[in-house]
């Protein structure tokens, strides 16, 4: 075939393409390479199938799509003007702004095509533009699925069914001589349609009242319903064939007459330029930064308080998986947000694997060991954990609360959350947010059109979830998931410090490809460090750069006060934190932390292990203040009555030296609920656990110690409960990966040594020898044991049949290098590399035709 020749199928276009082209052809669309096509014409089958284009359709832009669809309504093939024409129209529009958009249109058709090529969706040269089937069959009007573009069958389809007498009163109708056949009388009534003067005349001799059916009809939906008799306009319409019969009760409007009607545009609103992302606020870029690290470090704060909120044992797992809603009202109450935050908060935790059921069989959820890893990280590396995990992360806490496509709600931690398409969504968005100035806040509105721009048929990706109501972030009229992940992204990069007062950080900037023409990374916006250190560092290290210098330095003292409070000025260093967090009750957080003493956090050091003599020092070491004597007198009273009675295991037991102390708790009205009695002056027995019985006398006012079967004090050592090592949960992948450059070479290759196999031009057997053309015949193994040696010789290339070690047959071109020791080395031009042969599990042999 002629290098001039245009292509006849698909696969003769790929084939024409070269090794870049194909691999940018693969990596567009990875669905292909599962497995590998063993040669091109496997490719076009495998590009041309429903479910491969339907995804090739889903990852376009709106004008290439809208340019698709116009295709889809044009003749095949469709010359390149023609297609112009479909989306410019012809002239006749005097609409507003009709020249910019034509222009606008012009200038962006041959990147649409381009695209549409490149993923073989489209084939052949300008002059004959072929859409693939399985796309024309999608986007194609019919009345079970009407083309985006509201457009009817063509007059020939909507009149395959009509008889020929029924097509001559249409003629006649129309003004039309009459014909000899339907062929040319549907050919006659085309042609009647796309005749811009000779249509013009007869729409001006119609009723008003037909040109308002035709009006309501001509951008779509082109169908409509009829009476048995209907009234004089839709029946003059209807006679000169403007509406055409589907049914007994349903017409259509003819695709010629709406596209004269629409002056030759397949669509009402053609779309080839992205809409502008407009920018609602500009501020000061080291403010924004400020901002977002101040919600960072916010962030840290709170995965912590919800760990440290399950240290001692977290909730149970649900049957069917996941967070009981009155858990969650719990978590949200503790954390002082609300529950569709509190969401985000537990399932970020859940993604960067710090939280995860125990796998017990009562199963609970908890911290996890890589929970005690991270803590001891830098405050920045541990946001970039977090930010990293939230980026990759398909789980969708936005979800939370709605509902699946049974009506089940959807829980916290549940296993119906995850949404392949989160990342992909997450990652625009930022990108969208990088790609304006540093320092400027977008307006919603407009990033969700751009967002439906670029993807317009992946909104109802998952139309069985249906929002949650009052959502957070979830507007009324948002009903696609790609606009509502949007808008959580949003709401949640501002609760994670990815942005501040609505604009990018430079440290996500960082974590971020850099932009395409860019020379530095996309976190290099605002970055005063060195060139050279920035280029070596990877994004993570790049952003925890850029926000440690921003985040407060831990402290190693507290302030106390004479009402039994200290205040934090800053984040502590973590062992003072670990300690006063169990000294002391949190009793507000903001820009310092004010904690309380009370008998009740007194008594839990002591458990901990902690004596008075100890404590006292601990807060003369930490506080910048003398220690006020209220703390000590507290401090000293609590730790005189610690202990003073000890409970134990009998069913369970009160053991006190002083017999007083017994008598009065036996006084004590309240103290029925524990079924107490006496067994000596000095112990009570009770029918309760110890803790039950420690839990109650405590409420009582006592400060009671448990015991061990030895009588030594039993020690309860504070978040100590841990689940198994657990990895974080992986994420749902959309579709397969992309194949990186190794893959994709190492493909094409194989690609084009099975076509090289396929195509290769054999030499036909003798006639006499009874083979048919185009099949392999057998040889005897003197005869193969010659050619081979023959082909070794000469260095030429045959065709052979072979049969492996598991007795499956195949076909194979090889160019012999070596026949010795009943083995042939060659070279293997279906496998693209060297192999050897056993000479007797060879069937056949035949040379190939001479390349003229």
């Amino acid at each position: 075939m002629g290098t001039t020749t245009p292509p006849r199928t698909l696969a003769e276009a790929l084939r024409a393409r070269g090794d870049e082209a194909l691999a940018g052809l693969l990596r567009a669309r990875p669905d292909l390479l599962t497995p590998v096509p063993g040669d091109i014409t496997q490719l076009a089958t495998r590009a041309g199938t429903r479910a491969s284009v339907v995804r090739a359709l889903e990852h376009l832009d709106r004008f290439a799509l809208q340019t698709a669809e116009a295709l889809a309504v044009a003749p095949d093939p469709a010359p390149y003007g023609t297609l112009l024409r479909l989306l410019t129209g012809d002239g006749q529009d005097d609409g507003a702004h009709h020249d910019e958009t034509e222009a606008a249109i012009t200038a962006a058709l041959p990147g649409a095509l381009a695209t549409l090529r490149e993923q073989a969706l489209v084939w052949g040269e300008d002059e004959r533009l072929h859409l693939v089937r399985t796309a024309r069959e999608l986007l194609a009007p019919s009345p079970q699925h009407p083309s985006p573009t509201g457009l009817g069958p063509t007059v020939a389809e909507a009149t395959a069914g009509m008889s020929p007498g029924r097509l001559q009163e249409i003629l006649t109708a129309a003004g039309l001589h009459a014909t000899h056949d339907p062929v040319s009388a549907v050919a006659a009534l085309t042609a009647l349609f796309t005749d811009r003067t000779r249509m013009a005349e007869l729409l001006d001799s119609a009723p008003v009242e037909a040109l308002s059916v035709l009006d309501r009809l001509v951008w779509g939906p082109p169908y409509g319903e009829i009476t048995p008799n209907p009234t004089p306009p839709v029946r003059w319409l209807r006679d000169r064939g403007l509406l055409l019969p589907v049914s007994a009760r349903t017409v259509v409007l003819p695709r010629e007459a709406a596209l004269h009607l629409r002056a030759g545009r397949a669509h009402r609103v053609p779309e080839p330029l992205p809409p502008v992302v407009q920018a609602v606020a500009e501020r000061d870029p080291q403010a924004v930064d400020r901002a977002a690290a101040g919600q960072a470090f916010l962030a840290l704060s709170t995965v912590e308080d919800l760990l440290k909120l399950w240290n001692g044992g977290g909730p149970t797992v649900l049957r069917s998986g996941g967070l009981s809603v009155r858990e969650l009202k719990r978590v949200a109450s503790a954390l002082d947000t609300t529950e569709s935050v509190a969401a985000f908060w537990v399932e970020l935790a859940y993604a960067t694997g710090l939280l995860a059921p125990d796998g017990e069989s009562d199963e609970h959820y908890g911290a996890t060991p890589a929970y005690d890893d991270w803590l001891e990280l830098p405050a920045a590396q541990r946001w970039t954990r977090l930010a990293l995990a939230w980026l990759a992360a398909t789980r969708t806490a936005g979800l939370v609360g709605g509902q699946d496509a049974k009506g089940r709600a959807l829980s916290a931690l549940g296993p119906e959350l995850d949404r392949s398409t989160a990342p992909d969504v997450r990652r625009r968005v930022l990108a969208l947010f990088a790609a304006l100035p540093p320092g400027t806040a977008p307006d919603p509105a407009t990033l969700l059109t751009r967002l439906r721009w670029e993807r317009p048929l992946r909104g109802g990706s998952r139309g069985d979830v249906h929002p949650p109501q009052g959502g957070a972030g979830a507007p009324a009229d948002s009903a696609d998931l790609r606009s509502r992940i949007a808008l959580w992204t949003v709401n949640e990069a501002e609760l994670l410090g990815i942005t501040g007062r609505g604009a990018l950080s430079s440290q996500a900037r960082a974590l971020l490809p850099a932009p395409p023409g860019s020379t530095g990374g996309a976190g290099s916006a605002g970055n005063t460090g060195s060139t050279r250190s920035a280029a070596t560092a990877t994004p993570a290290e790049a952003a925890a750069a850029l926000l440690a210098p921003l985040l407060p330095e831990p402290l190693d003292h507290v302030l106390l006060q004479a009402d039994l409070t200290a205040v934090a000025p800053g984040p502590l260093e973590r062992p003072l934190a670990d300690i006063l967090s169990v000294l002391a009750d949190v009793e507000s957080k903001g820009g310092a932390t004010v904690y309380r003493f009370t008998p009740g956090s007194v008594r839990r050091a002591l458990d901990a292990g902690q004596s008075a003599s100890d404590l006292h020092a601990f807060l003369a070491a930490h506080s910048r203040t003398p220690v006020p004597q209220p703390l000590s007198y507290l401090i000293d009273d609590v730790a005189r009555r610690h202990g003073h009675l000890r409970i134990g295991a009998a069913s369970s037991y009160v053991r006190c030296d002083d017999e007083s102390v017994l008598n009065e708790i036996l006084a004590d009205k309240r103290s029925a609920v524990l079924r107490l009695r006496r067994l000596a002056p000095t112990v009570l027995a009770s029918q309760t656990d110890p803790a039950s019985l420690l839990e109650g006398l405590r409420d009582l006012g006592y400060a009671p110690a448990a015991e061990s079967v030895e009588g030594d004090v039993l020690i309860t050592r504070a978040g100590a409960r841990r689940t198994p090592p657990r990895t974080a949960p992986v994420p749902v992948p959309e579709g397969p990966p992309v194949p990186d450059e190794t893959l994709l070479g190492a493909a094409v290759r194989a690609i084009r040594a099975g076509d090289t196999a396929a195509t290769v031009v054999r030499k036909e057997p003798a006639a006499e020898s009874g083979v048919p053309s185009g099949t392999l015949p057998r040889t005897t193994p003197a005869d193969t044991l010659a050619t081979v040696q023959a082909a070794a010789m000469t260095g030429s290339t045959l065709w052979i049949g072979y049969v492996n070690a598991e007795g499956a047959a195949s076909q194979r071109v090889i160019a012999p290098v070596r026949v010795e020791g009943g083995f042939v080395t060659a070279y293997d031009h279906t496998a693209d590399e060297v192999r050897t042969y056993p000479l007797h599990r060879i069937t056949g042999v035949a040379e190939l035709a001479e390349e003229e």
